[in-house]
Parts: structure tokens; sequence; C-alpha cells
């Protein structure tokens, strides 16, 4: 973690007040809301859409912060409180995390895709952290704003830094990679995310690919050799290329893939060099986490880790941030998969819940952010559904277009409803202890309160109410 000095020494120009401060500890925390100031943090005072950060810099240094990142000078500090006084609070922040990354001897990867990148930030962190010091970009700090957060917890201690990349649009993806300059890149997939942004498929493969163009000729792309557009990112970049996949003339490959549910999964590991296949069981669940699985393979492989070093470090893997096996209060199983939602997400979360044992539903709501291919994809979801779940509930305007896709390919147990609320009233009064319920949408539909209702038993007071209303298809 960065200190009050090289805070100063990297600041440089930007800088408007004064003599550097004294070397002092490193701060302990660098955070954007004085809520969450901790004693010896540095409170970064930032204009928003809605507040003004400087409005909160006498409640940042009440709470025990020790410096302040400001454009203006707040009065009466007491002794011990440094004041770094820019222009521009975001710019200082973006090229102090640029120029103190730089000096950093950690070798850093980025991570970009449409969908997967946090379960893979997480899996590539946890196996080099097997053998080496490595920082893991914090929770979804993976923006103009969350990356140089990231960059400047970096210490000349860390040998690796895993560092996840979700730009808004190709402004940011460009500022990201120039923030963090990147040594590797890890290219999870291209799918139709976030097209209201970014514009079109097309246009997502041209923003992602930003990543891998950045590296030094020195450096690796770890592309996922299954996705054609991730796949002819090779023409884009001057580094060596890895391609992982479960195809046949990849470098790292996953074969035998057998999913055990929320058990995880088992497949055949096969590196390059390597003197024979490797067998590989992690708690990854779902067969899709083979790709996540692969990723992290192959930086080890790079990273100078063992074949059997590898297979021990991806057995000990968490199951992931994302997915979480809930008990209903009816005893049912409830797959709460309601961080977010997008097409490629959803059909992994579809096959996960065909490999359960039990009565299999799914409540599937709207996908968002998908601009002109948001028709296309619902009904995409609703035909991949078929003979994946047993039931059908989608909830929301836009997952009228899974229903639909769904009758149209042959599923009949389907219902579809306009409000969450009647969904869930008709959840809690059906679900049975053999259920296995998948709960995903887009974090816009807060189906968080869906899971929320079902976990929790009724009152004491309360009786069953009748099943709600919804539009059933029929023939």
């Amino acid at each position: 973690m960065i200190g009050p000095r090289q805070l100063a020494d990297c600041l440089g120009p930007l800088l408007c007040n004064g003599d550097p401060p004294a070397e002092a500890a490193p701060f302990n925390d660098i955070v954007i809301d004085s809520r969450k100031v901790t004693p010896g943090a540095l409170f970064v005072a930032l204009r928003g859409e809605q507040t003004d950060g400087h409005r909160f810099l006498a409640d940042a240094v009440e709470r025990g912060a020790t410096g302040l990142l400001t454009r203006v000078q707040p009065p009466d500090l007491p002794a011990g409180v440094a004041v770094f006084l820019v222009e521009d609070t975001l710019h200082a922040l973006q090229q102090a995390a640029k120029r103190w990354r730089t000096a950093q001897p950690a070798r850093v990867i980025g991570i970009t895709g449409s969908v997967g990148k946090t379960t893979t930030r997480e899996a590539v962190a946890a196996v080099l952290r097997s053998r080496y010091e490595t920082l893991e970009s914090p929770r979804n700090f993976n923006s103009d704003i969350g990356l140089p957060l990231a960059l400047l917890g970096l210490s000349p201690s860390h040998e690796w830094a895993v560092i996840e990349m979700g730009p808004y649009d190709r402004q940011e993806m460009e500022l990201l990679v120039d923030v963090c300059a990147p040594d590797m890149g890890i290219v999870t997939n291209v799918g139709p995310t976030h097209l209201e942004r970014f514009g079109s498929i097309e246009a997502t493969e041209q923003i992602k690919g930003l990543l891998p163009a950045s590296l030094p000729p020195e450096g690796v792309a770890f592309l996922n050799g299954d996705d054609e557009r991730v796949r002819r990112m090779r023409a884009r970049t001057a580094a060596r290329t890895l391609l992982f996949g479960r195809g046949d003339d990849v470098d790292v490959r996953a074969t035998d893939v057998v999913s055990h549910g929320l058990d995880g999964i088992a497949f055949t590991l096969h590196l390059p060099d390597a003197t024979g296949p490797i067998a590989v069981r992690t708690p990854l669940a779902g067969a899709h986490h083979a790709m996540t699985a692969l990723a992290a393979a192959a930086v080890a492989h790079v990273a100078g880790l063992s074949p059997a070093e590898t297979a021990e470090a991806l057995g000990r893997l968490h199951a992931g941030s994302r997915l979480k096996p809930r008990r209903a209060y009816s005893g049912a199983t409830i797959l709460d998969d309601t961080y977010n939602a997008a097409p490629l997400s959803m059909r992994a979360a579809l096959d996960l819940l065909a490999g359960m044992q039990g009565h299999r539903i799914a409540v599937l709501g709207d996908m968002l952010e998908l601009g002109q291919e948001e028709v296309a994809a619902h009904r995409a979801v609703g035909e991949y559904a078929v003979g994946r779940c047993q039931r059908l509930i989608a909830i929301g305007r836009r997952a009228r277009g899974i229903t639909d896709g769904a009758w149209d390919a042959g599923h009949r147990e389907i219902q579809w409803f306009a409000d969450k609320a009647e969904a869930t009233e008709l959840l809690r009064n059906e679900l049975g202890a053999d259920d296995v319920v998948l709960v995903k949408a887009s974090h816009g539909l807060a189906l968080e309160t869906v899971v929320a209702a079902l976990i929790t038993p009724p009152g004491p007071a309360q009786r069953p109410a009748p099943a709600a209303a919804s539009e059933e298809r029929a023939p």
C-alpha cells in the first residue's frame, strides 16, 4: 500500500500545495466513501452525479483519515493529516496509480470479457497465491475509479497482481489499459452484454481486444480458444499467446469434463510440455467453470507452477462468489444467482440446473442493456431452457421473450409474471422439499428479494395465501 511520501512523488506536478509530507507509514486503506474510513486511511474526495465527496472531508478526518486527496484546502486540520491538493481528484488518482504501478516489481495480469471476469480473477489470484505474494483487485474494483484504487494497494513485496477490467465504454477501456499497463492479459469471452453502451457485439470485440493489444512483446495473452471472437485477438497483440479451451487445437485444454452439481467439477487437464494429462477436481460449480479453471491453469503454467501444484491449487478454490446455494424454508434448494445476468451466463446457470437432482424450476428475469439484441437474446434463452428445467417461470416485460422462445421450442410448463411480487407469492405457496430453483436476472430487477422471501419462514400469524394469478401458456 502506498504511503504519504510515495503518493506525493507519484502525483508530481499535479500536486498544488507546498512540500511533500514527511516519510510516514503506508495508508492502511484508500476509500472514496467517508463512511468507510478507518484510522490510517486515505480519503479521496470525488465529485459524483449525486454528491461531492468534498462535503465529507471533516467526517473523514473525524473517523481517522490520515490523508486527504482533495481539490479544496480544508480548514483546521489536526496534526498528522496529510493534504494532497490537486485540480482534479479523479485524474490525480488515476495518474498516481499509473506511476505507482510502474514503480512496483509485480507482474500485472489484466482480466476482461463479457462474463466470468470476477470468478476468473478469483481463481487466478488463488492459484498464484499458492506460491507467490499476490494482490487481487477487491470486490468490483474494475472501473476508472476502482482499478486505480486496486493498483495503489500494491507494495514492493507483491510478485503478482490480478486486476479486473469492466469498462463502461471504449474510452474507459482505453484508460484502464493505460493506467494498468498490464504485462499479461486474459480475455474470457465476447458476448451480447452491455450492448446499449457498446453498440454492437462487433464493437464489444474491439473494446475487449484492447487488452491483448496493449500487451508488450514480452508479455502473454491468455485467450479463450473456444470463442472465435477472442481467438482472433491473436492478430491484435505483439505478446505471446496461449489459447485455453475444450477444443483440440488449444494450448491448455480440458477433456472429460464432469459436473458434480454443487460439489464442483472434474476434468482432465492437458498442459504444454507436460509428461501426461492431469486429473483435476475443483469446487467450482458448473461445467462452464472448466474455462475458469483453464485460465487459472494457463497462468500457473507461465508462472512456473508444476502440473501437480496447479491441480492441487485448483482443488482448493472456493466455489465462487456469484452463485450461492440457499435452503428455502420449504426445504427446497435455491440457486441464488441474482447478482447479474447476460445470455452467456444464463446458459451456464441453466446447464448447472440441468445437472441437479430433484424437480428443476428456472425463475428467470429480464436481461438488461442488450440493445438491438434484446428480443432475440431472450427468446434464445427460452429455447435453451428446454430440457434443462421442468418448470419455467419468467418475470418482467423483456422476459416475456423467454417464455415465447421456450413455448415455441416445445416447453409446456411455463408461467410469466409482469411483477415479481406475484411470482414470489406463487413460489412461497407451491415450493416443496424436492424442488431445485434457479433464480437469475439482471441486477436491476433485484430478484434477491424473491430469494429472501423464499428462505424466510412465515411468521406465526401468517397463513398461506391463495396462489397468485399468472398467465400460463396453453395449447
